[in-house]
């Protein structure tokens, strides 16, 4: 909330003071300090100010920060308020921005910041009911963590030992559960833990009750666990509506059966358990079973139990009676006879198959000192040596005869070899004469020994027009014999031309001025053949 706009008119009242003040005596008291005007401040507050007050207004500016700390306002004032963490807890909602309230406390100045404070200590929305918005809220958040899940309910018991009753011992619904256990199942046993189940302090005498259990629940010997309540009003049943009553009900490892108040009323403990019964005594009917339905569901199984055995008898007397006909009992020396009949014809199988395994043994013996006899080092080294030297003398004289055809076949060579040498030569001095005489027929020597020349630039590069050239370049020209070197005056083909037909009015066209053929100037030795 910014700071509210200056408002002059709410001037009038201090200045008319400093005015009385200033018409009084002149000679004004001496000044006091500021830790003085503090304790004066305080004072009044404390004595013009009751405590506690109430002050209805908008809630602004809330932060939470272990201690809440808000602005409350209206249209034209703004009170700085702080709730301190141990009040906070008993708060049964949480405030919002812009939410009206009812704020119950004590206005205190804090002199070391030079601000005054409204210590609230109760807090109370406007509209609907404090319990109803803290139910719903707390119904959110559960609702949100999963607590209310139905998958994750635990299975009751069927036929449970023991059952723990949470609640109170004075209460009606005690005896209403004992009643009804007593009647359905005596065999059941009732253990009671005695809480309070109404006021400031009995949620967390419920909580640790189911603690302790859960973590006794085996040297107990508990199957189940009922928590129950008579009716009431909400602020009668609100301890099973605390938070740490539902987070003791989640954690428990013991199947928990809630009946809270009258059939109308809806508590978050029963919202969390694992079953919600609508009264004490429909809980406890819930978690034991009925007698008499178990004594006829009992009736039922020995009934089928009888029937079931005299069947199965009457099955095995005629079970009997049939093998008693057959000859294995009727005729027991049969069985010896036909054991004896097995017994002669296994022993002359037996020996039958002794001595033919025996003599087949035998001859493979035979056979093994046969081949033994054969594969003897003395033998086989003996075999080896006679084939070795069958072969040494046969290589020995393959070897001599292939020799001697070598021989032959080289001495009928050679001389057809000589000759046939000596006319390739022939041949080879003749064709590189021929070629020699060609080479040089065609070659640019040729050329230039007919009184032709060629020209080149500085670079060796043959110079075929005149544009190639510009004034002042060096030139070469090759002759027969040598060269020339020149420097290029002028090289543009129109002079040429000019100079050409100059001569032409006199010797005619192709003709010199003594009547001889003009030769060309430029001639590409490598186009033409002399």
């Amino acid at each position: 909330m910014g700071r509210l706009p200056f408002d002059p008119g709410k001037m009038s009242h201090s200045t008319a003071a400093q005015s009385k003040s200033s018409t009084g005596a002149d000679a004004a008291d001496a000044p006091i300090t500021v830790s003085a005007l503090a304790g004066l401040i305080d004072s009044a507050l404390r004595q013009r100010v009751p405590a506690p007050v109430r002050v209805l207004g908008e809630i602004s500016g809330y932060t939470d920060r272990t201690h809440w700390y808000f602005d409350l306002k209206d249209a034209s004032s703004v009170v700085g308020c702080v709730m301190f963490a141990s009040m906070a807890k008993r708060c049964r909602f949480k405030p919002t921005r812009g939410q009206q309230v009812v704020a119950r406390g004590r206005v205190e100045f804090y002199s070391p910041q030079g601000r005054t404070t409204l210590i609230v200590d109760k807090l109370e929305p406007v509209g609907a009911g404090a319990l109803d918005l803290a139910f719903k809220e707390l119904c959110d958040d559960l609702r949100a963590l999963g607590w209310f899940d139905p998958a994750l309910k635990q299975q009751l018991p069927t036929f449970p030992r023991r059952i723990a009753v949470v609640t109170s011992k004075t209460g009606a619904a005690l005896q209403d559960v004992l009643n009804t256990i007593e009647q359905r199942c005596p065999a059941v046993e009732v253990l009671l833990i005695d809480v309070p189940v109404q006021g400031t302090l009995a949620g967390a005498h419920i909580a640790s009750a189911l603690q302790k259990l859960d973590a006794q629940r085996e040297r107990l010997c508990l199957d189940a666990i009922l928590l129950t309540r008579g009716g009431g009003s909400i602020e009668d049943l609100w301890a099973f509506n605390e938070r740490i009553v539902a987070e003791a009900i989640y954690k428990l490892s013991v199947p928990i059966v809630a009946a809270i108040g009258h059939e109308t009323d809806t508590t978050i403990a029963e919202l969390v358990a694992d079953e919600r019964c609508a009264t004490p005594t429909q809980a406890a009917m819930r978690l034991t079973p009925d007698v008499e339905a178990i004594n006829e569901q009992l009736t039922t199984l020995t009934k089928r139990l009888g029937r079931s055995l005299e069947h199965r008898i009457q099955s095995a007397i005629a079970r009997v009676n049939a093998a008693a006909t057959r000859p294995v009992l009727a005729q027991p020396d049969w069985i010896l006879t036909r054991a004896r009949e097995r017994q002669d014809f296994a022993q002359t199988r037996l020996v039958a198959i002794t001595l033919d395994r025996i003599g087949h043994k035998s001859r493979r013996i035979d056979q093994l000192w046969r081949r033994l006899e054969q594969h003897r080092p003395q033998t086989v080294f003996e075999k080896r040596r006679v084939r070795l030297n069958t072969a040494s003398t046969r290589l020995a004289l393959l070897m001599n005869q292939r020799t001697a055809l070598q021989r032959q076949a080289l001495s009928q060579l050679i001389p057809a070899l000589e000759t046939e040498a000596s006319r390739r030569v022939v041949q080879m001095v003749h064709d590189l004469g021929s070629t020699k005489r060609e080479l040089e027929a065609v070659g640019p020597m040729a050329v230039l020994k007919r009184g032709y020349s060629c020209t080149m630039d500085a670079k060796g590069h043959l110079i075929r027009s005149p544009e190639q050239v510009k004034p002042g370049a060096v030139i070469v020209t090759r002759l027969a014999d040598g060269g020339i070197e020149s420097v290029v005056k002028s090289g543009r083909s129109e002079d040429i031309q000019k100079q050409k037909s100059q001569k032409k009015g006199d010797s005619g066209p192709g003709k010199s001025s003594d009547g001889k053929d003009s030769e060309p100037l430029q001639l590409d030795l490598f186009d033409k053949k002399g």
